[in-house]
């Protein structure tokens, strides 16, 4: 297991994250304990959760995987594990969370409610790396950023980061955090995967050159790299089949996901791991750990099979003429995501 440095911290992470995101939902506790234990036998010795999760995010669950995660961490060694988890955006845009009744806020009340709620569920007195969940671009990050500031100097947080930001938005971040003598986002954790390239335009550029670090959620795009939608299929207990059920965000997600151009590069894909006798999980979580602005990969795993299929990429490596090849067959398809 390789480890790297997240962006100017100290915290130098194993190069696979554990995600936790279905934790209390379509995991139940047991199934979380068996996965957790694996990760850490493994190596793996970084999580990433949100005060939201599990998903979806529904008010009947909501908190439940930090609830789980902090009963965990009682039977490990608290400085052996590093916890990065996340606060709520704002509830007035594209989502409103069922937290705080729906008026959340990246402001001094909702940030200094949120971290407090999280760090008694995780039964815990710090927090590694603290994450804005999503931004809100027409508030202050000035604001935002003395808030964390405040808590990285009182213990409670150690480091702070972003997620689901934009090009604009992290470059506005780092300046608002150098004029007022704040801390920074030392990470980016945003979507990125082999159906979902968009994050080298522009936001890789900006990690290499302000030391950020990437932390890619979803590098088998929410299981569609596994192969298990092709040819119109829609697996009992799949992610995007139960969301075919649920309400008009959550299939418009599935619209993104599912498609004829990420299913297409899937096939190619799926094709190309056979060749090298890898599963396609494997193929999709190494490639997203070789570039130079990541410093871990976030994987998620329902099961421990899941998370078995997933654990030969914390030692592959592909070489120059498989990543030559992965570049050709996303090239025919790009964007599949939009």
């Amino acid at each position: 297991m390789e480890r790297r440095r997240i962006g100017q911290t100290s915290l130098v992470v194993s190069d696979i994250c554990l995600g936790t995101m279905t934790f209390g939902s379509t995991c139940d506790e047991a199934e979380a304990f068996r996965i957790l234990d694996r990760a850490f036998d493994a190596g793996i010795d970084f999580l990433d959760m949100a005060e939201i999760y599990p998903v979806p995010p529904e008010k009947e669950w909501m908190h439940r995987t930090e609830e789980i995660v902090g009963r965990w961490l009682k039977t490990k060694p608290r400085d052996a594990i590093i916890i990065a988890t996340k606060f709520c955006g704002p509830g007035h845009g594209w989502f409103v969370p069922p937290v705080r009744e729906g008026y959340t806020c990246v402001d001094r009340h909702h940030i200094r409610r949120a971290i407090e709620g999280s760090l008694r569920r995780l039964q815990t007195d710090y927090v590694d790396l603290y994450q804005t969940h999503w931004p809100d671009h027409e508030f202050s990050y000035q604001h935002t950023l003395e808030v964390l500031d405040e808590l990285v100097y009182e213990g409670k947080v150690r480091y702070v980061g972003c997620s689901n930001e934009t090009p604009w938005g992290l470059m506005k971040s780092l300046a608002a955090a150098e004029q007022a003598g704040t801390v920074r986002y030392e990470s980016i954790q945003n979507n990125f995967s082999l159906i979902n390239r968009r994050f080298e335009d522009s936001l890789a550029d900006i990690c290499r050159r302000e030391n950020v670090s990437c932390l890619p959620y979803s590098p088998i795009g929410g299981g569609v790299l596994t192969g298990k939608y092709c040819d119109g299929q829609f697996p009992k207990g799949a992610r995007f089949t139960s969301y075919m059920e649920k309400g008009e965000r959550q299939q418009v997600m599935v619209r993104r996901f599912v498609n004829e151009k990420s299913l297409a590069t899937t096939k190619e894909l799926c094709e190309l791991a056979g060749e090298l006798s890898i599963t396609p999980a494997t193929l999709a979580t190494s490639w997203s750990k070789q570039h130079d602005f990541v410093a871990s990969t976030i994987v998620g795993a329902n099961t421990l099979d899941q998370l078995e299929e997933i654990l030969p990429a914390c030692d592959y490596v592909l070489d120059e003429q498989a990543l030559k090849r992965i570049d050709e067959i996303t090239a025919k398809y790009p964007y599949p995501l939009g």
